[in-house]
């Protein structure tokens, strides 16, 4: 049986309708202080660029689910609604349409079609795809390293089964980039808690360093410390950082989590650990992941997957 999902993320911005605003004043394409999103669909200029690229890219979601209520929602479009993993600011909005023969594009919406039966599911009066065939659809478009964060991701917030997954896969007849789908599907796990982690899961297994140990505990000092990466036998840590939680509005707490990194960091190196740390970036980009876990003490146990590496840091789907 499907999952349902509970709720879905609301626009970041408030969408305002040319057809709600008072007769008597003028058009909204007339105040400046408005962006049009999509024909007759406007938000204010200001919360539009203080945006994060993924949340316009879901603001544009909720600006289509307007203009076309009827739209069922698949690949990014969903996955955006869902909470799940998008990366940059993806260029299209994509719907499904089991009706059409095959599939389209006109302008920047993309309209599926498959010879798989797709369950459709509506919440809020949105309507979308399975989560599961969410993530098979985009477990065979995205580059590996980024299905598998959106796979990781489906697996911790709606209990998913990665095996179950592959089975629903390999039932379909859409014989397109299976390889791909078997190898995201066959490593998803739920114990990735971001997508820098999954990504550097993969970049990792692409460099020819060893399968790391996720989420080991470690007791210092009467304290437990929770490591993203570790390999036991060589005495190292990996932590894949994600910087937002050193920002925000709140300096002194942010400088307060600073200092207990510092504070956690020390312990574990008093206790023996080498600790590499890189961000989201630095698995992106490979070389900077790869250095620090062989400054640390690392070494390779394989050749390297270069194809695999090369494709890491590479969406065309999204700008």
């Amino acid at each position: 049986m499907d999952v349902v999902p509970r709720s879905l993320r609301a626009s970041p911005a408030a969408l305002l309708l040319a057809s709600d605003a008072p007769r008597s004043g003028p058009p909204l394409w007339r105040d400046t202080s408005l962006l049009r999103v999509r024909a007759g669909i406007y938000t204010v200029r200001t919360a539009w660029e203080a945006l994060a690229p993924w949340e316009r890219y879901l603001v544009r979601v909720h600006a289509f689910a307007l203009a076309r209520p009827d739209a069922v929602f698949s690949h990014e479009s969903a996955a955006a609604l869902l909470g799940l993993p998008t990366f940059g600011h993806p260029r299209m909005v994509h719907i499904f349409d089991a009706r059409r023969s095959r599939s389209v594009t006109y302008g920047d919406v993309t309209v599926h079609t498959s010879a798989d039966r797709r369950s459709i599911r509506e919440l809020v009066g949105i309507r979308m795809t399975a989560v599961e065939d969410v993530v098979i659809d985009l477990a065979r478009v995205l580059p590996p390293a980024l299905g598998l964060a959106v796979a990781d991701a489906a697996l911790r917030m709606f209990h998913l089964d990665g095996e179950q997954l592959l089975d629903r896969s390999l039932a379909q007849r859409n014989g397109f980039a299976v390889r791909r789908l078997r190898w995201t599907l066959t490593h998803a796990t739920p114990l990735a808690e971001s997508p820098g982690e999954s990504i550097s899961r993969a970049v990792i297994e692409w460099c020819g360093f060893p399968s790391p140990a996720l989420q080991v505990e470690h007791r210092v000092d009467g304290r437990i410390f929770r490591s993203d990466f570790c390999w036991p036998e060589e005495k190292v840590i990996g932590e894949s950082d994600g910087w937002l939680k050193y920002s925000g509005d709140d300096a002194a707490a942010a400088a307060e989590t600073v200092r207990a990194e510092k504070r956690r960091e020390d312990a574990l190196r008093r206790a023996g650990w080498r600790i590499a740390r890189w961000d989201y970036a630095g698995a992106l980009g490979v070389d900077l992941l790869r250095h620090a876990l062989v400054s640390a003490g690392l070494r390779p146990v394989r050749r390297p997957e270069t194809a695999a590496l090369t494709s890491a840091g590479r969406n065309a789907r999204s700008t």
